[in-house]
């Protein structure tokens, strides 16, 4: 296993940001995906425009989905939190440019407020790594 794909910072920090982050976006995930907590579903959502114009739409929706999904997990578990990091960064920055902006910067009005917060949590991650109490430094003891 590259340990490039595992190193990680040793703090606690990373925990708190870890946990909210991962909780949110695998919730949003599993929203998309499997319809849980309220969501509509895996059809429903593909079935939906994508932002940006980006064509075939259900294919980036789909990718989108899996990556909150899938992004979520990893950086819940902090297992390739980096990796996670990224693709939760890469959707939340799509959510911006694509959805939110348009509506300034506040989330009562539908702007990019909530995604801006999570995207600052993501590049946090992406710097840090899981940190301490994550599975990538477990994997990384005595290397």
């Amino acid at each position: 296993m590259p340990s490039a794909l595992t190193v990680t910072t040793p703090t606690w920090a990373a925990l708190p940001l870890r946990l909210t982050l991962g909780a949110i976006m695998f919730a949003h995930g599993a929203q998309k995906i499997f319809g849980a907590w309220g969501g509509k579903g895996f059809s429903a959502w593909i079935g939906g425009a994508a932002p940006l114009s980006l064509r075939p739409s259900w294919a980036w929706l789909a990718a989108a989905a899996f990556s909150e999904f899938l992004g979520g997990a990893l950086v819940l578990l902090g297992l390739f939190t980096r990796v996670g990091a990224f693709f939760i960064a890469c959707v939340m920055s799509v959510a911006i440019a694509g959805v939110h902006w348009p509506n300034g910067f506040f989330i009562n009005s539908g702007g990019f407020e909530y995604p801006f917060a999570l995207l600052g949590m993501a590049f946090a991650l992406m710097i840090t790594g899981g940190g301490n109490a994550s599975l990538d430094s477990q994997l990384n003891i005595g290397k």
